[in-house]
């Protein structure tokens, strides 16, 4: 999925919700995000994802649910 800016945009909608954690391209293509913060937000971030920016073309989206380390203070492009 890169070239269509999904981690900017990401980022930009991440903090906007208020999330914290990171976003990164994997080298097989794929975009892979952890993020910390309430629920709803954590479920509106996951809505987001299931369809990104204009240009982006989302096949599947995974979802994994832990318990929060607290290792983060903002959202970052790795």
């Amino acid at each position: 999925m890169q070239g269509v800016f999904f981690r900017s945009s990401a980022k930009k909608v991440a903090e906007s919700l208020g999330l914290v954690g990171w976003v990164r391209n994997n080298d097989d293509g794929s975009v892979e995000a952890l993020a910390k913060g309430s629920k709803e937000n954590l479920e509106k971030f996951v809505s987001w994802c299931k369809k990104g920016p204009l240009a982006a073309t989302v096949e599947r989206v995974e979802v994994n649910w832990s318990k929060a380390t607290g290792e983060f203070d903002k959202f970052v492009i790795i």
